[in-house]
């Protein structure tokens, strides 16, 4: 049966990769074919996730990339371009989160979530743009956004509104590009555990909070990975500007 979602001779790069949601994306590209550039700072994590991909049989390239610095993120697209070629699947899924309550988040850690969240990921896709324009091919950027882009919780005013722009930013570039036949899409994932809020789902009050959502349970990266490959892969083909939650009904839930 064919492969609804091959995206095989693609380039993909994968911001994030070194851990969590990105490294799961970057396996999860390269088991459908694609030329995966795995980036983020942390190289060691980079370098052994290369591996792991390549013992599958699958083609895999390490780059730095600090998101927050525009010329780290147009080195590491020309790294990528020099080995591979021109990148035409982005997973936009750097990103930091910063639970406070809004009187307590000093300027500086207000500003470390955007400059994550919400700037990286436009440095990002911005690059990703220029480069398949000037190529004249098309493409998919996904940005890997959250349900608190499309609803808000206390202590978590920062991650939010960072979120809440990155679905703006979304639909604006699909608006741009969509004549260069680049579709730009954001995954809204539900609470995931991850390495970034493990330590929360251990506690004895997180597991109170997912108890009483509407799932009652948390979700496992692989139910997010048929909506990424959709949005990803041509199965999506007319899918443009979107923001798809995949939470178990905590975006529309009253709890």
């Amino acid at each position: 049966m064919p492969d609804p979602f091959d995206v095989s001779g693609r380039v993909a790069l994968v911001t994030g990769a070194s851990s969590g949601l990105g490294c799961h994306f970057a396996r999860l590209l390269a088991r459908h074919g694609a030329k995966v550039v795995v980036a983020a700072r942390r190289r060691d994590r980079l370098l052994e996730l290369v591996e792991r991909i390549r013992a599958q049989g699958g083609e895999a390239l390490a780059v730095d990339i600090d998101v927050t610095d525009a010329a780290s993120v147009e080195r590491g697209f020309a790294k990528a371009e020099s080995t591979f070629g021109v990148v035409r699947i982005v997973s936009n899924n750097a990103g930091i989160a910063d639970p406070a309550r809004a009187t307590d988040i000093s300027e500086d850690r207000w500003r470390r979530v955007m400059d994550t969240n919400l700037t990286g990921a436009w440095f990002v896709a911005r690059e990703a743009g220029r480069r398949m324009i000037d190529a004249a091919g098309t493409g998919s950027i996904v940005n890997t956004a959250s349900i608190f882009g499309l609803r808000v919780a206390k202590g978590q005013s920062s991650y939010a509104t960072s979120k809440a722009g990155l679905l703006q930013l979304t639909r604006s570039l699909a608006l741009e590009w969509a004549g260069h036949g680049i579709r730009v899409n954001a995954l809204c994932p539900g609470y995931v555990v991850t390495d970034m809020n493990r330590s929360f789902f251990d506690t004895e009050r997180g597991a109170a909070f997912i108890a009483g959502s509407p799932a009652g349970r948390t979700g496992l990266p692989e139910e997010l990975d048929a909506p990424f490959m959709l949005l990803a892969s041509d199965a999506g083909s007319y899918i443009n500007g979107t923001s798809l939650s995949v939470d178990g009904g905590h975006a529309i839930g009253n709890f």
